[in-house]
């Protein structure tokens, strides 16, 4: 057992869709998750500012106890296989856990991957999902507009600007008749009604963010590193800018019920 706390960070609010499945599936954990939002977002830029903040991201969850880093982010989990390694503890992105749930849905072997710019430019969800089956075609496609949309609240299905960029953004995985959808960004999923609706209910959805929470319950379970804990873990959510903006996104995307220390902290900007 170990009761030290999850980590979790991304470049602004888009991982609060792993921590909501993690408060589900392991409700005893604490969890301190880092939101970079004075820097969001992070897929415009060149990898070595993405590896750059992503250490001092890393280093800050560090200096809280935690017992593992998930990598809420698609835009660092696909530099990360760049980074050095740091042996004293256990750093994991998203990319793996939503390939394998992809490859494990897909019944025509079509998979689309929409994600940052850095993300899709990295080809890395391609050649992991070749790495399991080569037989399938990966359809790429940047999305730039969907985190300045989500990080600004403009999600709804109903909402013009967000339905013109989706429908623009996912006529090729249309074309291509993907019958699964990675979304590989962890602020996506927040809009995950409007695109089910754009491509139509025939096409599986896959959460990177909720794939990294699923993993991280079996990988705690696995090496019998859960909390032993009996009352729910408690909850630290750290932003580098606007409390007040920070605070309203959580309650629109955790609930207002959600009982979180939620505070603004500083990193090397």
């Amino acid at each position: 057992m170990n009761n030290s706390a999850i980590g979790v960070f991304d470049s602004g609010i888009g991982g609060l869709t792993c921590v909501e499945e993690l408060i589900n599936l392991l409700p005893n954990e604490d969890i301190v998750y880092l939101g970079d939002t004075a820097r969001v977002p992070y897929g415009t830029r060149s990898r070595e500012t993405i590896m750059s903040y992503a250490r001092q991201d890393i280093e800050f969850l560090k200096q809280h106890n935690v017992k593992m880093i998930l990598v809420a982010c698609g835009t660092v989990s696909s530099v990360l296989s760049f980074m050095k390694e740091d042996p004293g503890i256990s750093v994991s992105g998203v990319v793996q856990p939503a390939v394998k749930a992809a490859c494990a849905a897909t019944k025509n072997n079509r998979i689309g991957i929409i994600a940052t710019s850095a993300t899709v430019k990295s080809g890395v969800y391609g050649k992991v999902i070749r790495s399991i089956n080569p037989e399938i075609k990966v359809v790429g496609k940047a999305c730039p507009m969907f985190v300045p949309l989500v990080e600004n609240g403009y999600t709804s299905p109903d909402c013009p600007p967000a339905r013109y960029f989706a429908e623009e953004y996912l006529e090729i995985m249309k074309e291509e008749e993907v019958d699964t959808l990675i979304l590989g960004c962890t602020h996506y999923p927040h809009l995950s009604e409007l695109i089910s609706q754009v491509m139509g209910d025939r096409v599986t959805l896959v959460s990177s963010g909720a794939e990294l929470a699923k993993y991280a319950l079996n990988t705690l379970t696995y090496s019998d590193s859960t909390a032993d804990r009996e009352e729910s873990g408690n909850i630290e959510l750290y932003c580098t800018d606007s409390e007040e903006l920070f605070s309203e996104n959580v309650e629109k995307f955790l609930g207002k019920n959600i009982n979180a220390k939620i505070s603004k902290c500083s990193l090397k900007l």
